[in-house]
């Protein structure tokens, strides 16, 4: 009789083995992106910028006007589709009003007076706008126009002890509709 032969399997065994492993990774993973796309699919979501809360200001701005050492302004006369959405007042260090408002076509504009240096709160309130030089009359008052990369500001001349800007991301012309409507009683 012969003897045995002896195969060698080794080097067969291994690689065939080692596809299948990495087919089978691929196929996986294959089936989880599939799942992820339809539950992304099929679960809504909303993109949509989230509604804001409207904020009811007349205490804050009654506390406001006992407290301050000028006198606080507030819009007096504006469509509802104008939204309270920010108040507040602090007196720790120099008085400071604050009433941010969404307008009708979703832009922010705020009120903000405060005792501060003025160049200090005009920066700080605007954001960094520079003066433009160019003024304008509203129901009576001088307003001075700022440019700004994100705000716009009116800043309001001729008051002593307080300085009151209305500054936001409206159009100017939003801007002047808050600067005319407030009134401080």
């Amino acid at each position: 009789m012969s003897a045995p032969e002896t195969c060698d399997d080794r080097g067969v065994a291994g690689t065939n083995g080692k596809q299948k492993t990495a087919r089978d990774m691929i196929l996986s993973l294959g089936v989880i992106v599939l799942v992820a796309g339809v539950i992304y699919l099929f679960i809504p979501h909303d993109d949509s910028a989230p509604d804001l809360k409207r904020v009811d200001y007349r205490v804050e701005l009654l506390t406001a006007r006992r407290a301050a050492s000028y006198p606080v302004a507030a819009p007096q006369g504006l469509p509802d589709t104008w939204k309270a959405t920010s108040v507040r007042f602090q007196g720790d260090e120099f008085d400071a009003w604050h009433l941010g408002f969404h307008d009708p076509e979703g832009e922010y504009v705020a009120v903000e007076q405060s005792t501060q240096r003025r160049p200090v709160f005009v920066d700080e309130a605007t954001q960094g706008a520079r003066e433009t030089g160019k003024t304008e009359k509203i129901d009576g008052r001088t307003w001075t126009r700022y440019e700004g990369g994100r705000y716009d500001a009116l800043v309001l001349e001729g008051t002593k002890g307080s300085t009151t800007v209305v500054t936001g991301t409206a159009s100017f012309a939003q801007l002047t509709k808050m600067a005319d409507a407030l009134k401080t009683e």
